[in-house]
């Protein structure tokens, strides 16, 4: 199933995470008839039309898609569930799971080091979501917020644990570390602001029916 040039009438802005997730749901959209135009991998713009003329996409950061969508400067977004659960964001609707980008959020530790106790310390760019998860262990974290190179954290003294997203886990190896806890499967998602669904409810329903439709071949 694909969506047809005359389906949608008004203008919608559909905001995409950049990298990873926008790589694989331009081929989602491309399987539903949408076609992003005049994109390079090379290229710095941050919009991009559509062969449907009342449709535009923006590429965002994973971490900003919710902000786009929630303050209504985009009607829908497409970033993983890590991000959704993190955020504060609230003015938005969870429609669909995409079942790309897939990864999984862990705990992980030195080699050797996995027996922790009542307390301690993790390192993360989730805050949220990791003393939420400690807390339903029974376990009193000390959340230390870094923006990147967990890795380094353990083995440097500054955590005993982090909690990361690891797609191969060649790089806790590498680092000498091993994941010990999953603390949810991730995959992106489909989000639509409220007022936009509904003053949209039509046109944005057509579009999330050929984007299930293509998910389900």
């Amino acid at each position: 199933m694909k969506l047809n040039k005359s389906t949608i009438s008004s203008n919608l802005t559909l905001a995409i995470a950049k990298g990873r997730i926008f790589e694989e749901a331009q081929g989602l959209l491309e399987r539903s008839g949408i076609k992003i135009l005049d994109y390079s991998s090379k290229s710095r713009k941050l919009t991009f039309e559509t062969n449907h003329k009342n449709l535009q996409v923006l590429v965002v950061r994973a971490g900003d898609v919710p902000t786009y969508v929630d303050h209504g400067a985009a009607d829908m977004g497409i970033t993983g569930k890590d991000v959704l659960l993190e955020t504060s964001a609230k003015n938005f609707y969870e429609i669909l799971d995409l079942g790309i980008s897939k990864c999984r959020m862990m705990v992980a530790c030195r080699q050797g080091h996995n027996n922790v106790g009542i307390t301690t310390r993790v390192a993360t760019k989730y805050p949220k979501v990791s003393k939420q998860y400690f807390l339903k262990k029974g376990v009193q974290a000390e959340i230390i917020k870094l923006s990147g190179s967990m890795e380094l954290a353990p083995t440097l003294g500054l955590a005993d644990q982090i909690v990361d997203l690891v797609d191969t886990g060649i790089t806790l190896r590498e680092n000498g570390l091993e994941a010990t806890d999953l603390v949810f499967d991730v995959s992106s998602y489909l989000i639509v602001n409220k007022s936009s669904m509904r003053i949209f409810r039509e046109k944005i329903q057509d579009f999330i029916r050929v984007l299930d439709s293509s998910l389900r071949g």
